[in-house]
C-alpha cells in the first residue's frame, strides 16, 4: 500500500479481506490504544470518513516495532495477516470530517421514525431478546418476522451462500419458513417489545391462509401494539395452500386479503410484494385499493444455486436434496432498485410511501433506495453475515454523507434519483463519450485490450514495451467495457463528441 494513488482500491480490498471478528484480538493487542477493528469495519462498510475520524491527526503506526496487532490477527491462521499498519496510515489520509447532526428522523406511513434502518421479516428480528438487543444498538424498528396461526416444521440445514472467486456470500440462498415461536409466544414478544422500547417502530408481518385468517391475525397485532401490519404476500418457498408468493403473483388474492387484513385494523398497512413477477405494479395497485397504505419490496427471489458436481445435490443440502428457495444479498439489489423505480414512477403508485429492501449492506445502499423514492430501508442478509453493529456505520456514514454535502435532513434525498432514469428511446443516441485512459495510474496488465477485443469492438491495442493501451477512436463506440473492467481504476468517463453522419449510397 503506501500510494495515494491507488488508496481507495487497496484499502477496501484490504478491508474486505479483514475477518470482522468478535471480540477482536487486534485491538486488545495494540499497544497504542487504536480502535483497530472499528476502523476496519467502518472501511469495509463504506464510511470512510467515518473511519478517519476515529483515528488521532498522528499515529505511531509506521515506526511501531512490535507489529502486535498483526501478530494477534486470526487471519493469520489461514494465510496471512491484514496489514493493520498499512491499513491505518492509509485511514490517515483520508480527510475528517465534522458531523453537523443531521437528521435522520423520518415519518413513515404517518409513524415516526428515528432513522431510515428498520430490521427486515426475517430470522434477524424473530423474538424479544434479538430485537432487544437490535433497538439497544441503534436500529429504528423491526418488521418482526412473519406469524401465522401455525408453526412451520422447518429442515436443516436451511441456509446456502453464493461465492465467486475470493468474495464470499456475495448472493444468499435460504429455504427457511414463518415463525417457528407459537402464536402466543410472538404475541408476547411484541408486547414486551413495544412496553419497554415504546419509541421504536414495529412492524408485525403477518400471513394467512384464509380471509378470516388475516382479519383474526391483524386484529391480534393491534391489540399486541403493533405500529405497522405488513401482509407478507411474497415468501418464495411458503407457496401451497394460499401462503406466501403465489399469493403476490394474484391480484384478486392480494386485493382480498389487504382488505381481510383492514377489517382486523387501523393501523397503517404494508402490502409485501413478490419480485417473482414481470409487473409488481399491478398486484401492488390492487393492495392499494384494497386498503394498504403502503408497499413493502422487494422479498427474495426464487432460486436454486451451488450444485455439487461430485454429489449433483444442490444446497441447502437436506439430505441429498433441496428445494426452490429465496436468493437474497448484494446481489439481487439491482433488482430490488428496477421494481423500486417501476413503482415509484407509475401514476397509481407514485405518492404511495414504499419501504425498500433488498440486497442493503450499507449505508450507502440504503441512501440508493432512499433516492429512488423509498421512505424507509429494511435488512436482512447483511445482518445475518456481519450482525447488528451494521447500524452503527449506516447512522454515521448517513450522517456524515448529508454534512458533507450540507444537507439537514436526510428526507431531502428521497426521490432525488428518479428524474435521472429515463425511457431507453429518450436517452441520448446522437453522440459518443470515449473514455479517457489516465497513463499514469496504468499499470500495464492488458485487462483492457482482452475484454475491448473478445468483447468488444476491437478499438484497442497494447502497446509492446508498455503494455498501456492505445485507443483507435476510428473503431471504438464509447461502451466503457474498458472502464468497468480496469482494476486499477485507470479508465475514466472522457470528451462527449457528436457521432459523424454515416455515409450514405
Amino acid at each position: 500500500m503506501n500510494n495515494l494513488v491507488y488508496r481507495d482500491i487497496s484499502i477496501m480490498e484490504e478491508a474486505g479481506g479483514c475477518l470482522l471478528c468478535n471480540n477482536p484480538p487486534c485491538t486488545k493487542a495494540c499497544p497504542h490504544n487504536l480502535p483497530v477493528d472499528t476502523v476496519i469495519r467502518s472501511l469495509r462498510f463504506e464510511n470512510k470518513a467515518g473511519a478517519a475520524n476515529r483515528l488521532p491527526q498522528k499515529i505511531p503506526c509506521g515506526t511501531c516495532t512490535s507489529k502486535a496487532c498483526m501478530e494477534a490477527c486470526l487471519k493469520k491462521k489461514i494465510n496471512r495477516p491484514v496489514p493493520i499498519d498499512e491499513m491505518m496510515e492509509e485511514t490517515v489520509s483520508y480527510q475528517k470530517v465534522k458531523p453537523e447532526n443531521a437528521d435522520l428522523s423520518i415519518i413513515f406511513c404517518g409513524v415516526p421514525c428515528e432513522n431510515p434502518f428498520f430490521l427486515s421479516s426475517s430470522v434477524v428480528g424473530s423474538n424479544y431478546e434479538m430485537v432487544a438487543k437490535a433497538f439497544e444498538m441503534g436500529w429504528a424498528g423491526v418488521a418482526f418476522k412473519t406469524i401465522g396461526t401455525f408453526v412451520p416444521k422447518e429442515v436443516s440445514p436451511r441456509f446456502d451462500a453464493l461465492r465467486k472467486e475470493s468474495v464470499p456470500f456475495i448472493g444468499f440462498k435460504n429455504i427457511e419458513q414463518i415463525s417457528d415461536h407459537s402464536l402466543l409466544e410472538n404475541l408476547g414478544f411484541l408486547k414486551h417489545l413495544k412496553r419497554d422500547y415504546p419509541a421504536k417502530v414495529i412492524i408485525a408481518s403477518i400471513m394467512g391462509q384464509t380471509e378470516e385468517e388475516w382479519t383474526y391475525l391483524a386484529k391480534l397485532m393491534t391489540e399486541a401494539g403493533a405500529d405497522i401490519i405488513e401482509c407478507n404476500f411474497s415468501c418464495p418457498h411458503m407457496a401451497a395452500d394460499g401462503l406466501g408468493s403465489d399469493v403476490g403473483q394474484n391480484p384478486e388474492l392480494v386485493s382480498a386479503y389487504t382488505r381481510a387484513a383492514r377489517k382486523g385494523t387501523h393501523l397503517p398497512i404494508l402490502a409485501k410484494m413478490t419480485p417473482n413477477i414481470g409487473n409488481m405494479e399491478i398486484p401492488a395497485v390492487a393492495a392499494v385499493k384494497a386498503g394498504a397504505d403502503g408497499i413493502a419490496a422487494i422479498n427474495t427471489i426464487k432460486s436454486i444455486m451451488n450444485i455439487n458436481l461430485e454429489t449433483f445435490s444442490s444446497g441447502p443440502d437436506v439430505e441429498g436434496k433441496t428445494s426452490v428457495g429465496g436468493y437474497s444479498g448484494k446481489a439481487i439489489k439491482p433488482i430490488a432498485l428496477r421494481f423500486i423505480h417501476s413503482m415509484k414512477t407509475c401514476d397509481k403508485l407514485k405518492e404511495v410511501p414504499i419501504s425498500g429492501m433488498g440486497g442493503i449492506e450499507t449505508w450507502r445502499d440504503a441512501a440508493e433506495f432512499l433516492s429512488l423514492g423509498c421512505e424507509n430501508i429494511q435488512v436482512t442478509t447483511s445482518v445475518m453475515q456481519y450482525g447488528y453493529r451494521i447500524i452503527e456505520d449506516m447512522i454515521e456514514g448517513m450522517q456524515l454523507y448529508l454534512s458533507i454535502h450540507g444537507l439537514k435532513s436526510v428526507t431531502e434525498i428521497i426521490g432525488k434519483a428518479l428524474p435521472k432514469i429515463i425511457p431507453a428511446e429518450e436517452l441520448n443516441r446522437d453522440s459518443i463519450c470515449y473514455p479517457r485512459f489516465d497513463k499514469s495510474k496504468c499499470i500495464g496488465c492488458g485487462r483492457c485490450y482482452l475484454s475491448c477485443y473478445d468483447g468488444g469492438h476491437q478499438a484497442l491495442r497494447q502497446d509492446e514495451e508498455t503494455g498501456k493501451p492505445i485507443m483507435n477512436p476510428g473503431k471504438c463506440v464509447g461502451c466503457h467495457l474498458c472502464l468497468a473492467v480496469c482494476p486499477a481504476g485507470a479508465v475514466r468517463q472522457g470528451v462527449r463528441v457528436a457521432k459523424l453522419e454515416e455515409a450514405t449510397g
